[in-house]
């Protein structure tokens, strides 16, 4: 047993060393993984996965801290007030750039050094109760007969406010978007019939799903995913909404050197190299997804882009 883990030892001050020497850089202190949602979505386990094995590959120690609020802008704020030591990073996906669109910040992802991305979710799946529609043309017909009367939970400004109004746009309907509050509080009111439609992410969908209390009415994606394979487009079903994926990437504060950006993109690419990893992120509903710092700097640009001209073409 002591020479099983010294040999432990000896492998995790090795891989840690190689960081090191490939960045001259490592962490001294504990990370902060700034999340912007609360525990147990997606975003927040994905995170503590991150956590896990980047302390089992480095020896480092990584805390996941849930700062909720303001389509992301509370959490936000607080990475960009941080110093660019590596110590503090926000983690998650778009938001910035969503909240920058709608006018509740004044910065977009160019306030901050990108660093890679770690995993992706397909763009957030409508849902509803079937004891009130059976499928996607149902839902159409209803709301075209009950114009700005069927609810639709979302946060204003946020990730899934310009899905859902692009969504309206292609499909010829204008539904009641209301401030629902957090993923419990919309399936709450989806299960009660409060609730219409709820955009949401698989996981936090999934179990509603194989019970048969949700349908989905489709994923905004150019093609299936495998992880929701069953689940149709919208452009299968007529509908041409495309809308972006959720790349999970790491924001650190302006001015983080390159050395610490090629830390964690190096450890990042380990993390892709162990099957028990990669399992790990599918099991909590989300794809094994590496980006570099700089593809991932491209596909912000991309994202912020789309975000833009969905908000210019429907303020027209």
């Amino acid at each position: 047993m002591k020479k099983a883990l010294l040999a432990l030892a000896v492998v995790l001050a090795v891989v840690s060393c190689a960081f090191a020497a490939e960045t001259s850089w490592k962490p001294t202190t504990t990370v902060s993984i700034i999340v912007p949602a609360g525990a147990g979505g997606n975003t927040d386990l994905s995170a503590r996965v991150f956590a896990q094995y980047a302390k089992e590959l480095s020896g480092c120690d990584f805390i996941v801290v849930n700062a909720n609020g303001a389509a992301g802008s509370i959490a936000a704020d607080q990475v960009l007030a941080s110093k660019p030591d590596g110590h503090t990073f926000l983690y998650g996906h778009n938001l910035v750039n969503v909240a920058n669109v709608a006018g509740i910040t004044d910065y977009n992802y160019t306030a901050f050094t990108l660093g890679p991305t770690f995993a992706k979710d397909p763009a957030q799946q409508f849902y509803v109760n079937p004891k009130k529609y059976k499928n996607l043309q149902e839902f159409i017909d209803a709301a075209k007969k009950n114009p700005g009367e069927l609810v639709a939970c979302t946060e204003v400004g946020a990730y899934t406010y310009y899905e859902i109004l692009k969504f309206q746009e292609l499909a010829g309907i204008q539904l009641d978007l209301v401030d629902y509050g957090s993923n419990s509080d919309k399936i709450v009111g989806m299960l009660s019939g409060q609730v219409d439609m709820m955009p949401g992410a698989y996981i936090n969908c999934k179990d509603y799903l194989e019970s048969g209390q949700f349908i989905a009415l489709g994923v905004p994606s150019a093609e299936r995913y495998d992880l929701i394979k069953d689940i149709p487009t919208f452009r299968e079903q007529g509908i041409d909404l495309v809308y972006p994926d959720c790349d999970f990437s790491f924001y650190f504060p302006k001015g983080t050197p390159e050395a610490i950006i090629a830390w964690y993109e190096n450890i990042v690419k380990e993390m892709h190299s162990k099957p028990e990893c990669l399992e790990a992120i599918r099991k909590v509903e989300m794809m094994p997804y590496y980006l570099s710092a700089a593809d991932s700097e491209k596909h912000d640009a991309e994202y912020f882009n789309v975000f833009k001209t969905i908000a210019e073409q429907l303020a027209q």
